[in-house]
């Protein structure tokens, strides 16, 4: 019987007997949780409402742990979260004792008590998810440094496998270059390449915090509409920037080509990917930007931030545009692509063709490795 122990940060929800989470961590881990008989989740508890972006776990086997919330990202945050860290120390260490796999999700405040926690049972089969961006150059929070630096330690973490994304030099025999999928092999129809002839669609999916950078996004398009193309852009997602896209909106009188859909469910957003030209993501910090592959496997050209494993994704430029964060040098990339429709679909099938080989079929396959040993 294995019983498999899953410590992560996402807030849970419970209605009755089911535990509601972020759906795309969600539908991740329902893929693991094929190959196990009983699932232990430790976790903050939430006490929100079910909303579009949660979805439950799919097994009949599920008990949960609560961890009080804390946040030790900054030296006064860790003060004030004194009492609070021991206790759900305890807890993790506790629950590590009940199974036969440990599996922990990182980079995160959890996280790195799960990473500290699983140093005392090194004969524990263990896999690690780091879904935030593994470059060792990155500048990234104290803590996310200190899980890092623990994990690839192969004396501290022994009998591990740390997920990563992207392919990194001299990363140690634990890490292990890994991705993550939304769609099925069902899901793949022959591909209609999208013309350029008409209006241009620009889609921005995913929270609207400053990280992403959402308003960087809706000033580039806002630029090629002010140099006489024919565009529009929706934005999918929400978040604290939310009031400040309505703000610029408003202010600069772009009612008529920029859109804040908000939260959709997945099969909205597919739509939507299906009737777009280009995916936008200019964001900071990224792991595996899932809505840059998403939207790919559905014809859209990325235009995405140089972090992470996001230059490889697009191979530099061969199937997308990277940004410098330079509004008129970027516009400028932009327009020139959409002055030449012959390199524009050319990087769309590229796209199409890369991202199609990373499907949940393929995802489950290597998962079933890792746990069936």
């Amino acid at each position: 019987m294995l019983s498999f122990l899953i410590v992560t940060h996402v807030p849970h929800i419970q209605v009755g007997g089911q535990y509601f989470a972020y759906a795309p961590y969600v539908r991740e881990m329902n893929i693991w949780l094929k190959y196990v008989d009983k699932v232990i989740v430790v976790a903050p508890k939430s006490n929100n409402q079910v909303t579009k972006i949660e979805e439950s776990y799919n097994h009949p086997n599920v008990e949960f742990i609560q961890l009080e919330s804390f946040n030790i990202l900054n030296f006064s945050s860790i003060i004030k979260s004194l009492f609070s860290i021991p206790k759900n120390l305890i807890t993790i260490l506790k629950a590590i004792k009940k199974a036969n796999h440990i599996h922990l999700r990182c980079p995160g405040n959890v996280g790195l008590l799960g990473v500290m926690a699983q140093v005392f049972y090194p004969s524990k089969t263990k896999t690690a998810k780091y879904a935030g961006n593994w470059d060792p150059d990155a500048k990234t929070p104290f803590s996310y440094k200190l899980q890092k630096n623990i994990l690839e330690n192969t004396f501290l973490t022994r009998n591990m496998q740390v997920l990563v994304y992207g392919n990194w030099q001299n990363s140690t025999k634990n890490i292990k270059s890994f991705f993550t999928a939304t769609y099925r092999d069902l899901d793949i129809i022959p591909f209609q390449p999208k013309g350029l002839k008409g209006k241009i669609k620009f889609l921005f999916a995913g929270m609207l915090t400053e990280g992403k950078q959402p308003l960087y996004a809706l000033q580039l398009v806002e630029k090629l509409k002010n140099e006489g193309k024919d565009v529009e852009l929706s934005f999918f997602g929400d978040g604290v920037q939310r009031a400040v896209l309505e703000e610029y909106i408003k202010l600069n009188k772009l009612e008529n080509f920029v859109y804040l859909k908000g939260n959709q469910n997945l099969e909205t957003l597919k739509e939507a990917y299906q009737e777009s030209h280009f995916v936008v993501l200019p964001s900071l910090s990224e792991g595996w930007p899932k809505v840059i592959a998403e939207g790919m496997f559905w014809g859209c050209v990325p235009i995405a931030s140089k972090v992470s494993c996001v230059p490889n994704m697009l191979n530099n430029e061969e199937r997308g545009v990277l940004l410098d964060f330079d509004l008129d040098k970027d516009c400028q990339k932009l327009f020139d692509l959409l002055q030449d429709e012959s390199v524009y679909q050319k990087k769309q099938l590229e796209a199409v063709n890369w991202s199609r080989k990373y499907t949940t079929d393929y995802f489950e396959q290597e998962i079933k490795q890792l746990l069936i040993q």
